[in-house]
């Protein structure tokens, strides 16, 4: 399906384009939830709730915020701050592909997106139990770089809950994009049953 990019230079703008999403019959909207602000994103992701409208979460500017050990903010406050506002899947990185990080601490804040009690592990980023009770959950997205030689590992981190954007992935296939999305499903499921078998 298509999607509509809402992130606009103010919050009049931003909900032109979700309520003009909405009418095109566009099933999902994005928002650059750290460039548009929470306060704009909470708006949003009110009106795409109440309109049946996806909220896909793009984290532009993160790396400006989250990269700097020493004055910055960590992407796991930043992913519960997403939690809070609103929204249906987030850009989480990998731990394969270019946006790749640290296992375990992806993990930690691909969980506390996701599931509804995280308990304390300080191996994992996740510094206190976390109880989300009935705050809904936000799908994490895998995307950039990556492509079917990394599927096994994408399955085996990120599992089924998930969402596996595969872009330059697909379309630089050497056949053309029909076979580059061909070739993921086919290498997905594969993935998949090996993993459902214990292989």
């Amino acid at each position: 399906g298509h999607y509509l990019n809402a992130t606009a230079g103010n919050c009049d703008d931003m909900m032109k384009r979700a309520v003009f999403a909405r009418e095109l019959g566009v099933p999902i909207v994005m928002h650059d939830y750290l460039t548009g602000g929470f306060t704009a994103n909470t708006t949003l992701a009110s009106y795409c709730r109440d309109n049946g409208l996806l909220l896909h979460i793009h984290r532009a500017m993160h790396a400006v915020i989250d990269r700097q050990k020493n004055h910055g903010m960590h992407f796991r406050v930043l992913a519960k701050a997403l939690r809070m506002s609103g929204g249906d899947h987030i850009h989480a990185g990998t731990v394969v592909g270019k946006l790749e990080g640290e296992r375990n601490i992806t993990l930690g804040f691909v969980d506390l997106l996701r599931d509804d009690f995280i308990e304390k592990d300080r191996s994992r980023g996740i510094y206190f139990t976390q109880d989300w009770v009935s705050l809904p959950g936000v799908l994490p997205v895998a995307s950039g770089g990556i492509h079917v030689w990394h599927m096994p590992a994408l399955v085996e981190i990120f599992g089924d809950d998930s969402v596996l954007q595969f872009g330059g992935g697909t379309l630089g296939h050497p056949w053309g994009n029909a076979p580059g999305a061909v070739a993921n499903r086919v290498v997905l499921e594969a993935c998949v049953q090996a993993r459902n078998e214990g292989r």
